[in-house]
């Protein structure tokens, strides 16, 4: 009851920033967000804030969170989405909630250990995980009708976008100059239309993998 509450709270004040869909409020009320924070900060899973974790990478903000999925424009259950920035697995069980699969790939074996030990606590068998360099996607599984970038790059790899499925939406944290714009991108006829989201902020993209 009090976990309800909290996130209860949590989305309203969300609301308070962006509209959210039913069925996006539905995903967020699935999973105690305290369960994805590291242990010293779960007096504050419930804040729109930004969360450290180990590998200094960072856990997005739920209004970070929510404001990705609002613009995954996911109306009904899709088939497949690519999620390439696993991290804590938040974002990838948020998304679990609004497609019969997520593929995840996460470049530090750390972090995507503890992730899948989420996954596995959860029962959360439609989430398909994998240790790489996500820069280079997933071609088994592609297309997906949804793609999503969890770390800031400069421009978004010719490869990822052959991988998303024609009339799929692509969002990625692009760089520009010293800041960094949330972007969209729908697949119409094989063509690509942006639409700049917003400012952001989210941890750099980086090559390779790290054990």
């Amino acid at each position: 009851m009090v976990t309800r509450l909290k996130l209860d709270k949590m989305i309203s004040e969300i609301e308070e920033k962006i509209a959210l869909d039913k069925n996006v409020k539905n995903a967020f009320l699935k999973f105690d967000r305290e369960f994805f924070v590291p242990t010293g900060f779960k007096h504050l899973a419930y804040k729109l804030d930004a969360l450290p974790m180990s590998a200094n990478q960072w856990i997005s903000s739920p209004l970070t969170v929510a404001k990705v999925t609002k613009h995954l424009n996911i109306t009904h259950k899709v088939d497949s989405i690519l999620e390439i920035g696993c991290g804590s697995g938040y974002q990838a069980a948020i998304l679990s909630q609004l497609s019969r699969r997520v593929f995840t790939i996460e470049r530090i074996d750390t972090l995507l250990k503890s992730a899948k030990a989420r996954f596995y606590a959860l029962e959360m068998m439609n989430i398909i995980t994998k240790f790489a360099d996500g820069q280079k996607g997933w071609t088994e599984h592609a297309p997906y009708d949804r793609i999503v970038l969890s770390a800031a790059i400069n421009s978004i790899p010719n490869t990822l976008f052959e991988q998303l499925s024609d009339d799929g939406i692509l969002i990625a944290p692009i760089k520009s100059g010293d800041s960094e714009i949330l972007t969209k991108y729908s697949k119409k006829d094989g063509k690509l239309i942006k639409e700049d989201i917003g400012l952001c902020k989210f941890v750099p993209i980086l090559n390779g993998i790290e054990r």
